[in-house]
């Protein structure tokens, strides 16, 4: 009786222990079979349904489907294609990094492609749609102006060089605008030396842009607060000769005759210099 119980007892135990390794390796064949496997599919497949998920605006999809096309059959005609649109549906989904990061990587690696220039393009306005206002840094608006500057350079007959010239000037204009503001700034506080550097920044650097004739006023304003009054009879001459009527050459005259002086020029004024070419 006792050595049935034993017997028992022991059958248990092992029973038990056949029991709990069924149990595991039917919980690992359980996990393994759960994972999705993996299945390759013709590349028609594959980029039509990037291009599906493109038109239904599911832009993160169709970024995976494409990249999905390169991976699984990299050395299709398809590959190049489906790289540039991943870029593009990144673009579209406002993924700024993610496009460039994939647009310069298709232009290191396919820069004979037919659509290299768009590429380009794509690659410039990714960063032009980042240009933040004036009051912050303006990093990404000088990369915008370089790749911009970059498609009108290699491409100048190309149907983006027109766009991208478009946007070249509102991107300095913008790059105008931050150094104006630093500028009033520093003459907000009557440091005038500062407020000088920033203004012929604009002059020098930006003088078709919108901010010029205010620049040139600005200027006159400092020179005056620091008493050198040839610089500010020579920019107020060259203000009244390029913006006559102007609203800031008005205010430069007043400035000017309220102090028994006349806009004038100057031949050894470093702004005489600078606007030959205009003037």
């Amino acid at each position: 009786m006792i050595r049935r119980l034993y017997f028992g007892s022991a059958q248990r135990r092992l029973g038990g222990k056949l029991l709990l390794a069924a149990c595991l390796a039917f919980a690992v064949t359980a996990c393994a079979s759960s994972e999705p496997e993996y299945v390759e599919l013709p590349v028609e497949d594959l980029y039509n349904s990037a291009m599906d998920a493109m038109l239904s605006g599911e832009y993160e999809e169709s970024a995976r489907l494409f990249d999905e096309v390169e991976r699984q059959h990299p050395y299709s005609v398809w590959a190049s294609k489906a790289q540039l649109m991943a870029a593009y549906a990144f673009y579209q989904n406002n993924k700024y990094d993610e496009a460039i990061n994939a647009l310069d990587r298709f232009i290191q690696l396919h820069p004979g492609n037919r659509d290299i220039a768009y590429a380009h393009y794509l690659r410039a306005i990714s960063y032009y749609e980042q240009i933040s206002d004036i009051g912050r840094d303006q990093k990404m608006t000088r990369m915008a102006l370089e790749t911009l500057q970059e498609v009108v350079r290699r491409f100048p007959d190309s149907r983006y060089a027109r766009d991208a010239t478009l946007k070249i000037d509102l991107a300095r204009d913008h790059l105008a605008g931050k150094y104006m503001a630093v500028g009033r700034f520093y003459q907000d506080k009557g440091e005038y030396l500062a407020a000088i550097n920033r203004f012929r920044e604009v002059i020098q650097n930006y003088q078709t842009t919108t901010h010029a004739p205010e620049a040139l006023h600005r200027l006159v304003e400092s020179y005056l607060a620091i008493g050198v009054t040839d610089e500010a009879q020579a920019t107020a001459a060259v203000l009244g000769y390029n913006f006559p009527g102007n609203t800031w050459y008005l205010d430069s005259y007043a400035l000017l005759t309220g102090i028994d002086l006349r806009p004038a020029e100057s031949k050894d004024s470093w702004i005489s210099r600078v606007w030959k070419s205009i003037i």
